[in-house]
């Protein structure tokens, strides 16, 4: 019964998706959606990840708090590195640092990643075996940080994932 209702949530939540970026609501795009969705549905239930960590879903709220936190941060690191491109002296010395990762799921440290790939001037490289670090390239050492000052890896821990 809960397989059948996840199947169900994943569905909706890829149809409801599909409808916001289409715009468009013909009867052939909306059964390519529906096809798409349960194509999507499909997949992930073949994969098992229907299984795993469900009960670690953020609280929307927090979620949405998290990501408006993480625009403002990609909008100021944006400035950063704009300013460091404009700059003659092209003060570019790019360096490699691992950031701490405090998160216990998969899920967690798969946001962490990726949110520090959003941010303009770092990507994530690896994350560790034991999964407590992940290795990033930032383009100067100003966009680094030090393993004890980390709000980003903070925040990511508060979503609960």
């Amino acid at each position: 019964m809960r397989m059948a209702i996840r199947k169900l949530l994943l569905g909706a939540v890829l149809f409801a998706l599909w409808i916001l970026l289409s715009g468009h609501f013909s009867a052939m795009l909306l059964s390519l959606g529906l096809f798409s969705s349960a194509l999507g549905v499909w997949l992930a239930s073949r994969m098992g990840l229907l299984d795993g960590e469900w009960t670690h879903a953020p609280k929307p709220f927090s979620l949405l708090k998290y990501a408006g936190w993480l625009a403002r941060e990609i909008f100021i690191s944006n400035l950063k590195v704009t300013r460091m491109i404009l700059d003659p002296a092209l003060p570019i010395r790019p360096v490699l640092f691992f950031a701490p990762a405090s998160q216990q799921t998969d899920t967690g440290r798969v946001i962490f990643a990726n949110s520090i790939t959003l941010t303009p001037g770092t990507i994530s490289v690896d994350i560790s075996g034991s999964g407590h670090q992940i290795l990033v390239h930032a383009l100067h050492a100003d966009l680094a940080w030090e393993s004890q000052d980390s709000e980003m890896d903070a925040r990511v821990t508060a979503l609960g994932v």
